[in-house]
């Protein structure tokens, strides 16, 4: 029995001393800024909405839902004005530095341009805490049926990798995929801003189907670009290469099996709703039949003005 407890403690050391060791490479721009230092209120914020997509169903199940269309409104619109700013400071940035897109190292400069790309990383990493949101308006919509593996996993996830890029890696080829998937929720925010408003307004959003083949693209690039940078050893951390590649994979088969169902399966159907495979809720009218389907309250007459 000692011997388990001293070997137990040898490991803990160990992680412990391994754990220090990599702090000792972090990159120290971002030393002391909100929420990098240490990975506690990373894991605790994601620990509190894994609980909370656990919980809000149940506690959701016995009441009407809610339908924060005044909450949803500015909600949507600020994420997009942040997303534009996130896109635009690190496009200005790094095009001023003239950043490769095929391979950049992170080098831990003091130039404005390296700061404000690093500004800019922390913002994004930021909003991917804003983010958690999107489920929690699900939940109390009693949109149910959106609280899917992919939404869960897409959110969760997010946060914790990019409280990864920014300690670690919060410039160099970071700056990439940030400005892309930034550029991107611009476009996805002002859409489901615009949604809120319903049909009148929906019918002239013809962009949402390519939201999501603009992320399965995104994800195709980052895929090779992560292959890219191990077969020509770029000077970027080589771990983060293959984790890149890992996750990458992993979103090309979930948006990739959404996309299918959504649109190729669907095909009688024209969808109106906000949900792009991660998005706030999913309303669309049935070709055929001339009702409204609601994923939290079965089907409604067209007349009902309570899709919000």
């Amino acid at each position: 029995m000692a011997n388990v407890i001293n070997s137990t403690q040898n490991l803990v050391n160990k992680a412990y001393d391994y754990y220090l060791w990599t702090l000792s490479l972090s990159d120290q721009r971002t030393k002391g800024w909100l929420l990098v230092d240490s990975p506690v209120p990373m894991v605790a914020y994601t620990m509190v909405y894994l609980f909370i997509v656990w919980l809000g169903p149940k506690v959701m199940a016995k009441r009407k839902p809610f339908q924060l269309t005044a909450l949803l409104i500015p909600y949507n619109f600020s994420m997009a004005v942040l997303n534009a700013y996130i896109a635009v400071q690190l496009f200005t940035a790094s095009t001023r530095l003239r950043y490769s897109y095929i391979c950049e190292p992170c080098r831990q400069r003091l130039h404005p341009d390296e700061l404000q790309i690093a500004n800019a990383v922390w913002w994004y990493y930021f909003s991917k805490l804003l983010e958690f949101c999107d489920t929690f308006f699900f939940i109390l919509r009693k949109k149910d049926r959106q609280l899917t593996f992919l939404h869960v996993y897409h959110h969760s996830t997010m946060f914790a990798l990019w409280w990864i890029g920014v300690k670690w890696v919060p410039s160099g080829s970071t700056f990439l995929p940030a400005m892309v998937n930034a550029g991107i929720h611009v476009l996805m925010y002002a859409y489901y801003g615009l949604s809120v408003f319903g049909p009148k307004v929906t019918q002239y959003l013809w962009w949402k189907k390519y939201l999501t083949i603009l992320q399965l693209i995104q994800f195709t690039c980052a895929l090779i670009l992560g292959m890219n940078g191990i077969r020509t050893g770029c000077d970027f951390p080589l771990w983060m290469h293959y984790t890149l590649i890992i996750y990458m994979l992993s979103f090309i088969v979930l948006f990739g099996n959404f996309y299918v169902k959504a649109y190729m399966e669907k095909g009688t159907q024209v969808f109106f709703g906000m949900d792009v495979g991660c998005g706030q809720g999913n309303t669309y009218i049935d070709k055929v039949s001339p009702v409204l389907l609601q994923s939290h309250n079965g089907v409604q007459n067209l007349d009902d003005k309570k899709y919000l």
